[in-house]
């Protein structure tokens, strides 16, 4: 298949193919037998739109921009085979996805690059694109993504996500700050606890936001923390 730069890859196309539909199913399905929250195409949805949002307001071309959200949508694909490693694995599958689709390597590069850094392990913002998708990742907190349906057997990771009614990112270009706002239920967690098991991603998500100029900011329960 040639793809001509009249007729570039989109963002449909990939949510619509067969095989990435698929492949995030089963990312999700290994996922939940771990005991993991949820990352399957809700997940992956909502980075994808949070990845718009951010780069859109950088002001970065349109075809970047989709590019971040293609990015974002396959971010977790390598979940599939396992948790460990997966950016770098589910950089390799995207590869072979995209570049089946036709992506011209100039348009993978960066997208490969952005996939393979997005966890705080093992990886570091190394774009604007991989920036926005780290900030976008890390801030999809909420009740929404708990798959485990016994209340008694929360873990943690459970609870805390469990706890989080509303999580909305809000970006100020004026300020150069992007904030992550939180409303977290304290019956089932406790804020401490929310900074126990995500403050290796806050950390990460300051050095995303300082690639571009700004900085990352969180707010919970009204309560503002810089």
């Amino acid at each position: 298949m040639s793809v001509t730069e009249s007729n570039p890859i989109t963002l449909k196309e990939v949510k619509s193919n067969p095989k990435v539909v698929e492949l995030i199913n089963g990312a999700n399905e290994v996922m939940r037998a771990m005991g993991y929250t949820e990352h399957g195409h809700r997940h992956v949805g909502i980075v994808s739109s949070i990845t718009r949002y951010i780069m859109e307001n950088l002001g970065m071309p349109p075809r970047q921009v989709e590019l971040g959200m293609i990015a974002a949508y396959l971010h977790d694909v390598g979940n599939v085979i396992n948790r460990i490693n997966h950016p770098m694995t589910g950089a390799n599958m995207a590869f072979r996805l995209l570049d089946e689709m036709g992506m011209p390597p100039e348009e993978l590069a960066p997208v490969l690059g952005a996939i393979g850094n997005h966890e705080e392990m093992a990886g570091t913002p190394v774009s604007y694109m991989s920036a926005a998708l780290i900030i976008a990742d890390k801030s999809d907190v909420h009740h929404t993504r708990v798959q485990n349906p016994i209340l008694e057997s929360f873990d943690i990771h459970d609870r805390v996500n469990y706890a989080v009614q509303k999580s909305r990112v809000e970006m100020e270009t004026s300020s150069k700050s992007i904030l992550l706002n939180l409303e977290i239920d304290t019956q089932f967690a406790s804020v401490m606890e929310y900074f126990e098991i995500f403050l290796s991603r806050m950390v990460m998500c300051r050095r995303a936001a300082a690639l571009f100029g700004y900085e990352f900011q969180l707010d919970v329960n009204g309560t503002h923390m810089d």
